[in-house]
């Protein structure tokens, strides 16, 4: 269930071109993060927000659309986030 709310609410935020959520939880049974019920995932999105943003302001955008999730369903996060003519380029 929560890959699909990731998706919701990455979607309803940053309208991406291109979203993939690959959820790696079950390769993390037993360690500590997925004990408490936290998950295990990691999320390529292409999005026009991204375009000129840093690193870092591009993972504030998807922290910031992913809200409570990040507290206690979301253990780890991987994130590749590119912008609309990163991703055409290769860059």
């Amino acid at each position: 269930m929560t890959s699909e709310q990731i998706k919701q609410l990455l979607t309803a935020e940053l309208q991406p071109a291109l979203l993939e959520i690959i959820d790696n939880s079950a390769a993390h049974a037993g360690h500590a993060g997925a004990r408490s019920g936290g998950g295990h995932y990691h999320v390529t999105i292409v999005a026009e927000a991204f375009e000129g943003k840093s690193l870092v302001q591009r993972h504030q955008l998807i922290y910031k659309a992913l809200g409570d999730l990040m507290k206690q369903q979301i253990h780890a996060l991987g994130i590749n986030a590119l912008s609309p003519s990163e991703e055409t380029t290769g860059n």
